[in-house]
């Protein structure tokens, strides 16, 4: 009799272990580690949402970045942290699904490796132009790259960033071949398409609305499924017939592969609140971005297209890192 009794017990601390702990985490700091630099956009959005996580969880966020290798050395030192909830990454496009397609000694599988929480943000491309090139939408640049193979030039911020690829599944939609100028960053390859010294540049909304808006590079086509708010008058590139460019530059929180599911509903519900917050708004509103709460399946899903779309691209067009 003492002996089934002590296996009931056991049994039930065994099925309330889980509980228990969703019950007690956090019980101490969170760290966020971010694998690029202070100051971008990825490092502000860890901030301004780990700061409201904090008030949230009653636990401090800090947020921790650890650079290089084209955010690799960050990655790998998140996502072979203990799988217990209190290390993440913020992750991006850079670091989710462009990175593993471009270097062959990624520190983890992409997808298995991996246990997302949620999107938190989002923002698509644009497409502009120099001044002066002519065409007056995506229809008409089209027509303008068949009629010279290899003619126009496409600046990026650098082989294999996301500026390339974007441009390079333009080319591969539309049967065009741009000349690529691959740039030191995204802001040089800018100030070349307003110089009038490149030809086209597909670049975050945040980095040419206001050169959009001062007229000094004119924006042809939004990677957004809708006209997207900060620039109404320019079409989508669904609208010129480019129903599959719809894509966007998103940021969002994932865990080490095998953190408890109810350790990753509390972090997600945290991060879901703190999208309400009006200094997460505000701050977002600043950047350009817009916020994107998920569940941690839908984020998934979303990794995952977007580790395809790039794996091809990558693939067909034999981009190789600088």
């Amino acid at each position: 009799m003492k002996l089934l009794f002590l296996r009931t017990v056991l049994l039930c601390l065994g099925l309330t272990a889980p509980l228990a702990q969703a019950q007690t985490f956090p019980n101490k700091p969170i760290r966020i580690v971010v694998p690029f630099a202070p100051g971008g956009n990825v490092d502000v959005t860890a901030r301004v949402v780990g700061a409201s996580m904090s008030r949230l969880l009653n636990q401090p966020v800090v947020i921790e970045n650890k650079v290089g290798a084209g955010g690799k050395v960050g990655a790998e030192f998140a996502m072979k942290s203990p799988a217990d909830g209190y290390t993440l990454m913020m992750g991006s496009n850079s670091s989710l699904s462009v990175a593993p397609n471009l270097f062959k000694d990624w520190p983890y599988d992409p997808q298995s490796g991996i246990a997302p929480v949620s999107q938190l943000a989002r923002v698509p491309f644009v497409l502009v132009t120099r001044s002066g090139l002519g065409p007056k939408n995506v229809q008409e640049l089209v027509a303008l790259a068949k009629q010279k193979p290899g003619g126009l030039t496409m600046a990026s911020a650098g082989s294999g960033t996301s500026n390339q690829l974007v441009g390079e599944y333009f080319q591969a939609l539309t049967g065009t071949n741009l000349l690529h100028v691959p740039y030191k960053g995204a802001g040089p390859a800018l100030q070349d398409v307003i110089a009038g010294r490149v030809d086209v540049l597909f670049d975050q909304v945040t980095s040419s609305l206001a050169f959009i808006e001062q007229g000094k590079v004119q924006a042809l086509g939004v990677s957004s499924a809708e006209r997207w708010k900060a620039m109404p008058g320019v079409p989508t590139f669904t609208e010129a017939g480019l129903k599959e460019l719809v894509l966007s530059n998103f940021t969002g929180l994932v865990a080490p592969a095998g953190t408890p599911p109810e350790v990753i509903a509390v972090l997600q519900r945290a991060a879901t609140q703190a999208l309400q917050d009006e200094a997460v708004l505000k701050s977002f509103g600043t950047m350009g971005v817009e916020a994107a709460a998920s569940t941690p399946t839908q984020f998934s899903q979303l990794i995952r297209e977007d580790l395809q779309r790039w794996a091809k691209v990558v693939r067909d067009k034999n981009i190789k890192l600088d």
